[in-house]
């Protein structure tokens, strides 16, 4: 009883999850775009050296520094929220996500390798990767199910009714 009553919660974590492995996976190439746009190759390439000479302990530090300034940004959206700035707030929020996905993406590129070098976080990394393979397990029969749905393939009452939307726009275009 109490599985199946969870079993929402479990499916809304994993979306989170996917959405946000989503967002590093696309905003990484865009990162390597403005790298190379930019004279970010250097600083990478610097950064890489820097990192090269890095204990590992001093890597998770260089990992996690670029986060910090991105803090204040999110307080703004929070501000920005409670004096029902609703756009503005938005616009910020998603903003610094991407901004902090991006930067991320960015540093453990170049911090990675030596990142792995520590056993604990190579655990946790794994762990990562398995929580990510199951998020997909868990989210890809709802995802097939609402484009069964939005095919109108079946012959519930859903996809009577998205035919029927089908047809009713077919008219109107066929109409003008």
């Amino acid at each position: 009883m109490l599985r199946r009553l969870l079993q929402p919660v479990w499916v809304l974590l994993a979306i989170v999850f996917l959405i946000e492995a989503w967002l590093w996976d696309h905003l990484e190439p865009i990162v390597a775009r403005v790298v190379a746009a930019i004279p970010l190759a250097r600083f990478k390439q610097w950064l890489t050296e820097r990192v090269d000479a890095l204990s590992p302990a001093m890597t998770l530090i260089v990992f996690a520094v670029p986060i910090i300034p991105l803090f204040p940004l999110k307080l703004v959206g929070l501000w920005l929220l409670t004096h029902e700035y609703w756009t503005s707030a938005v616009f910020t929020i998603v903003f610094a996500k991407m901004l902090g996905v991006g930067v991320t993406a960015f540093v453990f590129d170049v911090t990675r390798d030596k990142l792995l070098e520590m056993r604990w976080f190579e655990r946790i990394y794994d762990l990562v990767l398995k929580v990510r393979a199951k998020a997909h397990m868990l989210v890809d029969p709802v995802k097939r199910r609402i484009r069964e749905l939005i095919a109108g393939n079946g012959e519930g009452w859903s996809a009577r009714t998205l035919r029927l939307i089908q047809r009713f726009r077919k008219s109107v275009h066929e109409a003008r």
